[in-house]
This record gives structure tokens, C-alpha cells and sequence, in this order.
């Protein structure tokens, strides 16, 4: 990270990196490279630019506090006594409608995710689609303007986010593949912590705003027709598209592309199930297969953790806006400092045992918070700002790790494989998450299935081998 000008495009990797041939890593090939501050300052403030949208709509705010409460229940069941089953059942039914629209947008990224990273990276064209991403997703943001509180309109809320997570991952995938245009084998753990960090102190400022907002008395505004989480969202929207700039001017593309992989998009799924069967034949690449199936579970179950948390706070313990919002702005500053601190130790000790370390202090947090839920908000606090503490870094360890075995000219694609076997098959968490609340009939048991992917991701990514 010294100060020195960056050539303005990575030369294209050599012809070994195909993968017919012995893989090249992509890091491997930047071992002597030297890129600014500024340049990774400006990769790393396109997850300051984003984080909004998980941060503000997506967990703490937009869902929790607007979307999935008695706003979108019907009259008769809104007038019904807070502890009446039936109204107890209607709150839940929309925090599992939630999780199914989450659980649809997991299976869209599934599909899209690795094809389209794949034709990024032939055409060298990762900016192409991290603006086409990151435009779709401010365009999402700005319809939730339209999400009046009335039943009807809870699936528009509903279908919005979701498609806001898909645009939103399918960017974060050519934001991951320019990383390793821009870090060195030495420096991955910290410039990918740096990025996390980044994040996590948007998302602070972010809340900031939102309570200064709120203790203004909303400056006047009414506050019937949810029009202040309405001007939240849009408020996001703009706040996501000034700070996703400096990406798009100072970052280069990670390679010139690979033209003699251009094929069409339905052929890009034949060349996709050709080169997953590589990763697992070649022993360079092996690790990277095997790697990619355990983070699926573990990297669902911590986005299990973002998108459910804050309902878990509304709904189990009883958290009102201010404690919610303080809580938000508390999580994401224990998070964005451990995830920075860690991302030194990645270097030093290696991505793996800094995400099994992370893993099973979380799961036994989880347990925690279940098992003593009964306890009222303090329970909450403790065990849900150590889960913070953790889940920050096992993020930006389990993308250190990834680009330490990506073979070059292949990033789009691998980091493709990484969304669609993470954060697309939170299918799993938000799936065990609605199970579980529908068959111990109240949402503290959707805890219990976060807790059951996070622990199985652990046990999943034991055999796997480290990379240093």
C-alpha cells in the first residue's frame, strides 16, 4: 500500500492460467505489484457506498422497524391486543414472508451470479457489470418510495429487496474480483479487512443520520403513510450513488480479459460445469472446490445473522426505534474494528483459523441469546454485540482466503461461485429461519436455525486446506 501510480490495466495473465493447463494465481502475479493508497481507498469505499442498503433497509431499519410490523397488518388484526396469537401469528407470517423473498433472491443469484462474473472476466469488463449491479441497485432503493404502509403492498416491499440483494451481489462480485487487481499476497488480509471496515463505518454514519432524522421530530414531516422510512430508502439510494464514484475513476479492471473464452450466455453454463470439474482436478485448484462448497453454508448462516437480526431485536426482546438504532450504530463499531484488527492477523496466521475461530464463538453466542432470550434486551446486547465482533471478520477472511486460490483471469467467474454458494443459497438460513418459525410457532425459534447453518459451516470447512 505505498504511494506510487498504478499502471492503468494489469497485463493479461499467461497462457498457464487456463484452466486446461497448470493454474497461475491471480496473486501470484501481483507479488511485485505497487498500488496506491488512493486506489484501494477507492476500492474499499464502494462497500462505504453499499452499505446502506444491508445496514439501514435491509437490517436495522426499512424490514424491522417499517416493513415487517403491524403497518402491513389488516385493521382488524392491527386492533387486536399485542399478545393475541392471532396478531403474534400475522407478525411472524411477515418475517417469514421475508425470509421467503430473501430465499428467491438466493436462487436468482444461484443461476446469474457465476455466468455473468465468468463473461466479465472474458470480455475484461468487471466495471461494466459492477455499475450495471450497483445502478440496478440504487433503482431499487428509490422504489421502496413507493411501499405505503397497506397490506397489498407488502410483497412490492418484499419483491424490491430482494432484487436489491440480487443486484447488489452480482456488484459485490466484481468489486471482490478487482481486489486482487489491486493487493499482493503480503497485503490481502488487510486490504479486504480494509474494505469490510470501510463498510461497517458507512454503515455507521448511515444510522448516525437516521437518529439525527428521528430526534428531529422527523423536521416536521408526517409520519402517516410511512413517509419517513420512505425518505430513509431514497435517502440510501443517493448516499450509495455519490460514494460508488471514485470506484468506477480510480480502480483498474483485474485483467485485459480473455477473448478466447467468449461464448454465449447459455454455453457459459457448459464452460462453467467444465471449469468447476477443473478446480477439482487439479490439485492447485482443489482447495478453491473445496473451499467454495463449505462457504456456502457458513457465509449463508452470516447473512442469516444481517438480515434477521434486527428483527430478532423488534420482535423477541422488545427493542423500540432508539434502542434499535443504537444498538445498529454499537454492532457496526465493534465490527468494523475487529474486522480491520483481524484482517492483520489473516496475514499472519491465515484466513482459516481466523473464520473456524469466528465460527464457534458465534454459534455459542447464538446458543446464548435462545437458550436465555427470557432475559429481556441485556441478554441481547451481550450476545449480539459478540456475535458482531465475530462475524466482520470471518466476511473479510473467507474473501482473503478465496483470492489466495484464484487462479488468474478467472476472478469474476470464482468470485461468481463465491455469491452463488454463499450469500445466493442463503436460501438455507432464510429457509431454516422461516421452518423453524413456523413449527415452534413464535420467531425467537428462527435463532435456533441460524445457529444450525453457522455450526455446520464450521464443521464443513474443517477438512479443508489452508492456504498461506
Amino acid at each position: 500500500m505505498t504511494d506510487m501510480p498504478e499502471r492503468a490495466r494489469p497485463p493479461a495473465p499467461p497462457p498457464t492460467a487456463d484452466s486446461a493447463a497448470v493454474p497461475v494465481m491471480g496473486l501470484e502475479l501481483a507479488e511485485r505489484r505497487r498500488t496506491s493508497r488512493a486506489t484501494i481507498f477507492a476500492w474499499a469505499l464502494w462497500d462505504w457506498a453499499t452499505q446502506p442498503f444491508n445496514t439501514v433497509v435491509l437490517t436495522f431499519i426499512f424490514t424491522a422497524l417499517y416493513l415487517t410490523t403491524d403497518a402491513f397488518l389488516p385493521p382488524e388484526i392491527r386492533s387486536l391486543p399485542e399478545s393475541d396469537p392471532t396478531r403474534v401469528a400475522a407478525l411472524a407470517d411477515l418475517a417469514s414472508g421475508l425470509g421467503w423473498g430473501t430465499t428467491a433472491a438466493g436462487l436468482l443469484i444461484l443461476f446469474l451470479a457465476p455466468v455473468l462474473g465468468q463473461q466479465a472476466d472474458a470480455a475484461g469488463r468487471q466495471k461494466l457489470w459492477l455499475g450495471i449491479g450497483t445502478g440496478a441497485l440504487i433503482v431499487c432503493m428509490l422504489g421502496l418510495w413507493f411501499v405505503e404502509p397497506e397490506p397489498a403492498l407488502f410483497w412490492l416491499g418484499v419483491a424490491l429487496i430482494a432484487a436489491g440483494t440480487v443486484f447488489g451481489e452480482i456488484a459485490a462480485v466484481n468489486s471482490n474480483a478487482m481486489l486482487i487487481g489491486i493487493a499482493t499476497p503480503k497485503t490481502i488480509g488487510r486490504v479486504s479487512g480494509l474494505g469490510w471496515g470501510f463498510g461497517y463505518l458507512g454503515g455507521i454514519v448511515a444510522l448516525v443520520l437516521v437518529v439525527v432524522f428521528y430526534a428531529g421530530g422527523w423536521f416536521g414531516l408526517p409520519d402517516d403513510d410511512g413517509l419517513p422510512f420512505r425518505i430513509i430508502a431514497v435517502g440510501c439510494a443517493l448516499w450509495t450513488l455519490v460514494f460508488s464514484i471514485p470506484v468506477f475513476l480510480k480502480v483498474p479492471e483485474p485483467s485485459l480479459g480473455r477473448p478466447e473464452r467468449k461464448v454465449g450466455f447459455l454455453r457459459s453454463y457448459a464452460l462453467l460445469a467444465r471449469d468447476i470439474a477443473g478446480l477439482h482436478r487439479e490439485p492447485a485448484t482443489r482447495p478453491t472446490f473445496w473451499f467454495l462448497l463449505s462457504s456456502a453454508v457458513f457465509r449463508d448462516g452470516l447473512a442469516g445473522v444481517f438480515v434477521f437480526g434486527a428483527i430478532i431485536a423488534e420482535s423477541v426482546f422488545g427493542f423500540g426505534f432508539l434502542e434499535l438504532v443504537a444498538f445498529g450504530i454499537a454492532s457496526n463499531l465493534v465490527a468494523g474494528v475487529s474486522t480491520v484488527l483481524a484482517g492483520r492477523l489473516d496475514d499472519r496466521f491465515g484466513a482459516k483459523a481466523i473464520i473456524l475461530f469466528s465460527l464457534g464463538a458465534m454459534t455459542i453466542s447464538g446458543l446464548v441469546i435462545f437458550l436465555f432470550a427470557g432475559g429481556g434486551s441485556p441478554v441481547f446486547w451481550v450476545g449480539g454485540l459478540i456475535l458482531c465482533v465475530f462475524v466482520g471478520p470471518a466476511q473479510a477472511a473467507s474473501r482473503s482466503f478465496l483470492a489466495r486460490v484464484t487462479p488468474a483471469g478467472r476472478e469474476g467467474e470464482i468470485f461468481g461461485l463465491y455469491a452463488t454458494t454463499g450469500r445466493a443459497a442463503s436460501w438455507m438460513a432464510s429457509a431454516m429461519w422461516s421452518l423453524l418459525i413456523v413449527i415452534g410457532g413464535a420467531t425467537v425459534f428462527g435463532i435456533l436455525g441460524l445457529v444450525t447453518v453457522l455450526f455446520a459451516g464450521l464443521l464443513l470447512l474443517l477438512p479443508v486446506k489452508a492456504v498461506r
